[in-house]
């Protein structure tokens, strides 16, 4: 694929970041809930922020410039229509998946540093935004992506690295008839639980505490789920975790993977070759892989008939193969 660059286009490009900057500490200071009942004033917004005003002002200018914010005479106000997706109540809130960004321009800062030959640095305690990113970009896709699963006969799910149980609480809805087993470390499950309990399905869910890279799976399953996992591994990895999956199925059982699925050339689709580099910064070996090395990878963990039952443009991809 080749584009056509201009001294503008490669300027806007080298720019990029700061609008997103500006997002970014307003998401920290958690500025748009302040921002919500009423326009505030530059006095009352830097009182109840502990802010200096210059700095605040220049924000705050910058938020309502990028249309973030609503300026008067009265003051900065967070727009009715953002309510929901920048206040920390709101019932779209974005705000998990910001604090999330945050901590990857964090790792993004030392890509140089990566590709030059440095190790990524050692996890921190981000986990709790992490998983609410994780449940802000699945909660308007889940059903869509349940759908291309099709799990009408399946009776056992198992949700692998299931995080907040945005899928596990789709499937549920979606078929009745279902039990899911969700598996992951133990502050995500804790994490799972209180979802479940809001969404009124915890008594269909098997919340099972563990480390997928060295624990074995829970067994008894004639569907297993892999969402958003196989990135964050290498080969050897993803082949490990295939071979726990295969024995946690029934024969005839099926798993389904959803990740971004690469173009052999790797530049298709484009949020998949930038996601990689996600992967670079904050994984020893994860990555975004093709068809072609996900389905050899199942085959040599035991699976048969690998193939591609969605195709997606930001990590909505999905593939599937079968327990002989």
């Amino acid at each position: 694929m080749t584009t056509s660059q201009t001294p503008e286009s490669l300027s806007a490009l080298a720019r990029g970041f700061m609008e997103a900057r500006v997002f970014l500490t307003a998401a920290e200071l958690d500025l748009f809930t302040l921002l919500v009942e009423r326009p505030r004033s530059l006095e009352e917004a830097a009182a109840a922020l502990g802010a200096d005003r210059r700095a605040l002002a220049i924000l705050l200018d910058a938020l309502a410039a990028m249309g973030l914010l609503e300026k008067s005479a009265d003051g900065w106000r967070t727009p009715e229509t953002l309510v929901p997706l920048l206040s920390s109540s709101g019932e779209r809130s974005l705000l998990p998946l910001a604090l999330h960004s945050v901590n990857l321009w964090d790792r993004w800062s030392r890509l140089t540093e990566r590709v030059a030959g440095e190790r990524p640095a050692a996890g921190d305690g981000w986990t709790r935004s992490f998983i609410g990113a994780m449940h802000a970009v699945a909660s308007p896709q889940a059903d869509a992506i349940v759908a291309s699963v099709a799990p009408g006969g399946a009776r056992r799910l198992l949700d692998v690295g299931g995080g907040p149980g945005t899928y596990t609480l789709a499937f549920l809805r979606a078929v009745p008839e279902l039990r899911a087993t969700l598996f992951d470390l133990p502050e995500v499950v804790e994490i799972a639980r209180e979802n479940a309990t809001r969404a009124g399905l915890l008594e269909r869910v098997d919340l099972v505490s563990g480390d997928l890279r060295t624990d074995a799976l829970p067994g008894g399953h004639d569907l297993a789920f892999v969402s958003a996992i196989v990135h964050m591994l290498g080969p050897d990895g993803n082949v490990a975790l295939f071979r726990k999956v295969h024995d946690a199925l029934v024969p005839g059982g099926r798993i389904v993977l959803r990740d971004h699925v690469m173009s052999p050339d790797r530049t298709v689709p484009r949020a998949g070759a930038l996601f990689a580099v996600n992967m670079l910064v904050g994984t020893k070996e994860g990555g975004t892989f093709t068809l072609e090395e996900l389905s050899a990878w199942l085959v040599e963990a035991g699976f048969v008939e690998p193939r591609l039952l969605r195709d997606g443009e930001r990590m909505d991809a999905l593939v599937e193969a079968f327990r002989p």
